[in-house]
């Protein structure tokens, strides 16, 4: 009488299921621009009231075109936020996540006290649905807040939130970028 042997199921173990669980994660993060070091981004609710506009183009890691909903063209500067100039270390990655954010989207404009700048830009809160994109590029190390007074509803906030991107060594931080030895500018 021949014995048949008995198969035996093999079971993956734990770590090897991790292994495949993190593969597929960062084919994922990889594929569809995620960093999975940033936070999450932040919405809060609904974006508050202000003017609708298409996103045409992105200037810099602060500063879109848009196009308003009466056909108009401006260039929007945001308020509270301060990110690096086209010749300083970061501008790139700054710009790229900017334009992750809200490039060919449709954005809510919000203004705080003023309307615009000495260059004639809007000056606007930015949020794509309940997205704060302000607060985003704070949030996620490629801003710094900065307070133009008298623009300050969220400077407060920008700045806690600048001090955990900083402590916490995302985006641009590593660089030093940001490193002047103030909170103030």
């Amino acid at each position: 009488m021949t014995k048949k042997r008995s198969r035996k199921r093999m079971v993956y173990p734990p770590l090897a299921f991790l292994i495949v669980a993190a593969l597929v994660y960062s084919l994922y993060a990889c594929t569809f621009g995620f960093d999975p070091n940033a936070p999450p981004p932040t919405g809060g609710g609904s974006a508050p009231s202000g003017d609708t506009a298409q996103v045409t183009q992105i200037i810099d890691g602060d500063t879109i075109d848009v196009r308003m909903a009466n056909g108009t063209t401006e260039r929007v500067r945001y308020v509270g936020v301060n990110t690096p100039e086209r010749d300083e270390v970061c501008y790139r990655e700054a710009t790229q996540a900017n334009r992750l954010l809200v490039e060919g989207k449709t954005v809510t404009l919000v203004r705080d006290s003023s309307d615009r700048d000495q260059y004639d830009r809007l000056l606007r809160y930015v949020y794509v649905g309940d997205l704060f994109v302000n607060r985003a590029m704070i949030e996620q190390g490629y801003a710094e807040a900065v307070l133009y007074q008298p623009d300050r509803a969220n400077y407060d906030l920008f700045l806690r939130l600048e001090r955990e991107a900083r402590a916490g060594n995302r985006g641009c931080h590593p660089s030093g970028i940001f490193n002047d030895g103030s909170d103030t500018r």
